[in-house]
């Protein structure tokens, strides 16, 4: 195929949906779980293709510009990321007879399914396509999360599945209000669900029905975000699920909920009468983060703490999306990026870390850097990194949010900066009792592959020391965009 042939999206497609049909039909272990590290890299490379291909002019149902390059080469690195993780501590759940043969040739076919949803919400031109294709991800995370079979991973999948539904009926809602206000200016058919045409009308559209509409778009894609107090499925099934999931979970599903929403905001932006979405976002932002806060307090399963703090840092990244203009837009896209690396980094080394010590339960966890030096100090790097400590990415981020917030609004940065020390305490006091002092639990081995979590980590320290000129210029021209 020459180059000049090769389309990129059409790739980033393809490949997933069509490994998931091969990896639901081939049997063996070892197989499956190098065939599901080769079809996430190929992905990965056809992304990373769109900074170097033209790209495809928007069509009916596909559409590539610079705000979802951004998310689809994310996703796609951090699904190849996570699928080298999986590989290593999937073998291990197998061989405690955590989980079956039959159970695994579903879970790698649900994997590639679920990447395939994902990269088909940022694709889509057709906001019906993108809540179908968000949809299709949530269902097959779903199955994931109940995959092995007990009580508690049984009520996790159920609560997801349920509550998720409430949230997508809201956005199916809130899509066909925006249909209605297209339709006597765009006219009937499809066009009415083009977001490229939408953008082109959006000024002549009802602005009460618009606002009716972004209520509900707002309710439904936030349930999937995980924002407080639409939250409630979240810390069940990352804590319940395999961890893979968890980082998956945490790093990318929500972004793929964010990315419609942030759609709808530019969409509502292009709207001179309509409400300013950036209030409601402030608000529901800051409660995320500081409600977040202060569960960090309570938690004894160390999958459920960092689920938390998921929830914390959507907060943190739906409030700098609120707040607006280039500086915090910037600072959201940024943070955005920055939680991702973070978040799967730090659900690589806590998949470990349940595996050797036998348990999830904080209590029962101690001395890490005594017993498994190499995982204790990445576990270490990953909270320190998360808690927003220079000179990582995530301080230079936060960073960013705080200073653009005082200089327009110093009641709400007062705020902000309450939520994020409270959430640095919680989290400092967790990581000296898991990290240090006297070793407890078991100090057994598991056979791991620490190279993913290095690597996100590496990268989120070099984000904090320096970002490169061209990748600062795209997040500018991105945060533009956004209005």
């Amino acid at each position: 195929m020459s180059m000049a042939s090769f389309d990129p999206v059409t790739a980033v497609l393809l490949i997933p949906i069509m490994s998931a049909a091969l990896l639901a039909v081939l049997p063996g272990y070892r197989l499956t779980a190098r065939l599901n590290v080769v079809a996430s890299l190929f992905t990965f490379a056809s992304a990373l293709s769109l900074f170097v291909i033209e790209r495809p002019q928007p069509g009916p149902y596909v559409l590539v510009d610079d705000l979802n390059v951004v998310f689809i080469v994310l996703n796609t690195f951090v699904g190849f990321t996570t699928s080298i993780f999986s590989a290593s501590y999937i073998a291990h759940e197998l061989e405690t007879g955590r989980l079956t043969p039959v159970y695994l040739r579903f879970y790698h076919a649900m994997y590639q399914t679920m990447m395939f949803g994902m990269n088909l919400a940022f694709v889509s031109n057709n906001i019906g396509l993108m809540w179908v294709a968000v949809e299709i991800a949530t269902l097959t995370t779903v199955l994931m999360v109940g995959i092995y079979r007990t009580h508690a991973a049984l009520e996790a999948a159920w609560k997801y599945f349920i509550l998720g539904s409430v949230g997508i009926a809201f956005a199916l809602f809130g899509t066909i209000l925006i249909y209605m206000a297209a339709r006597p200016v765009v006219g009937e058919g499809q066009d009415g669900m083009v977001w490229t045409l939408l953008m082109q009308h959006a000024a002549a559209f009802d602005p009460a029905l618009l606002n009716v509409a972004f209520i509900f778009l707002f309710l439904g894609y936030g349930t999937k975000v995980g924002l407080a107090p639409l939250h409630a499925w979240l810390p069940d099934a990352h804590a319940e699920g395999p961890t893979p999931i968890s980082a998956v979970l945490s790093g990318l599903l929500l972004n793929v909920a964010l990315y419609a929403l942030l759609r709808f905001k530019i969409l509502l932006a292009a709207n001179p009468n309509a409400i300013a979405p950036g209030p409601l976002m402030v608000t529901m932002g800051l409660v995320s983060l500081i409600f977040a806060a202060f569960m960090l307090y309570r938690r004894r399963d160390i999958k459920r703490l960092f689920a938390y703090s998921s929830i914390e840092h959507m907060g943190i990244i739906v409030f700098a999306f609120g707040m607006g203009g280039p500086l915090a837009n910037f600072a959201g896209l940024l943070h955005m990026v920055m939680h991702s690396l973070t978040k799967s980094a730090i659900f690589y080394a806590v998949g470990h870390i349940s595996q050797i010590k036998g348990t999830q339960r904080i209590s029962r966890i101690r001395g890490l850097t005594v017993t498994h030096p190499a995982l204790g100090w990445g576990f270490v790097a990953g909270v320190v990194a998360i808690a927003g400590l220079p000179p990582l990415g995530i301080f230079m981020s936060e960073f960013l949010v705080v200073s653009s917030t005082f200089a327009r609004q110093p009641l709400l940065a007062i705020a902000l900066v309450f939520g994020l020390l409270l959430a640095f305490g919680a989290l400092m006091l967790r990581l000296t009792s898991v990290a240090f002092g006297e070793p407890r639990g078991s100090k057994a081995s598991a056979e791991a592959s620490y190279v993913p979590m290095f690597a996100h980590l590496s990268l989120v320290l070099g984000a904090g020391i320096y970002l490169p000129a061209p990748l600062v210029i795209w997040f500018q021209n991105v945060a533009r965009l956004l209005g």
